[in-house]
């Protein structure tokens, strides 16, 4: 087996427990990891101020993925790529979803833009994101260089058909995937985990078979594919699961702290 010298993890339902928060158990894990020799680093579909606070408290010096990997970027506020979403794909998602009943975020400029600030997601965006949100209906000024758009719905099929839809007319000039149940991510074409995690290895020096990837949601299947050694969260659907070459406990219960110690560190052969 190649030993393991890069770990890549989703953050939210992965990373971080339901509070939003990395637990004590969860950072002594990741120091051990360094410690072993092994990079440690982030991606997610978070903007970059989400990512800050986690990249601070575990001093993360490499390079993150923000918005699924639409942009490449360091602590020190460094950009090694940008991508944004196609401004016709946009527009396009856009009338899709003209009418529904599904709430709007668009994230451009490193600032979060709503239709509304009302709502249990909203108060979720609101730790994930490390911010409050602009409310507005009016995004005519964003679409040309938005860096992911968010459909946000409970209503599970209503989201499914939209996302069908979408995928449908723009599946081949944007990543179009559901992040969370109920939120449907439009980003760049490259805003995906898979290029995003090929990214942060070249970045690192790694090939690919030797780097582990934690995911927890379908935008995280394109970079377990990819990765060497790939592990799913407890909480993880089934279809996610079946994709990875191991799964651990879930996020709430110090999932990523076990799969360090017991899956990653024993295949360096490192001390736990």
């Amino acid at each position: 087996m190649t030993p393991i010298r890069l770990v890549v993890s989703d953050v939210d339902g992965t990373l971080v427990d339901k509070q939003k928060q990395v637990t004590p158990a969860t950072a002594d894990a990741v120091r051990r990891l360094e410690a072993a020799g092994v990079g440690f680093t982030i991606i997610s579909a978070r903007p970059r101020s989400g990512m800050m606070p986690i990249a601070d408290l575990l001093a993360i010096d490499g390079p993150m993925g923000a918005f699924n990997g639409g942009i490449i970027f360091h602590r020190d506020g460094t950009v090694d790529e940008h991508h944004t979403v196609d401004e016709e794909v946009t527009r396009g998602v856009f009338a899709l979803a003209e009418g529904l009943a599904v709430d709007t975020w668009v994230f451009a400029d490193d600032k979060w833009y709503a239709s509304t600030d009302q709502g249990v997601h909203v108060e979720h965006e609101r730790l994930a994101s490390n911010q409050a949100p602009i409310v507005t209906t009016d995004f005519a000024a964003l679409i040309d260089h938005a860096d992911k758009v968010t459909f946000v719905s409970d209503d599970a099929p209503l989201l499914a058909d939209l996302h069908a839809k979408a995928a449908a007319q723009f599946g081949e000039r944007a990543t179009i995937v559901q992040s969370q149940t109920y939120y449907l991510d439009v980003t760049a074409t490259a805003g995906n985990k898979g290029a995003g995690i090929t990214a942060l290895a070249a970045a690192a020096d790694v090939p690919l078979g030797a780097v582990a990837a934690l995911g927890d949601q379908f935008n995280d299947v394109a970079m377990l594919q990819l990765a060497g050694l790939s592990i799913a969260m407890g909480n993880a659907p089934d279809g996610v699961k079946h994709v990875a070459t191991h799964v651990t406990a879930g996020n709430d219960a110090d999932g990523v702290a076990q799969a360090i110690d017991t899956i990653i560190l024993p295949r360096i052969g490192a001390p736990q």
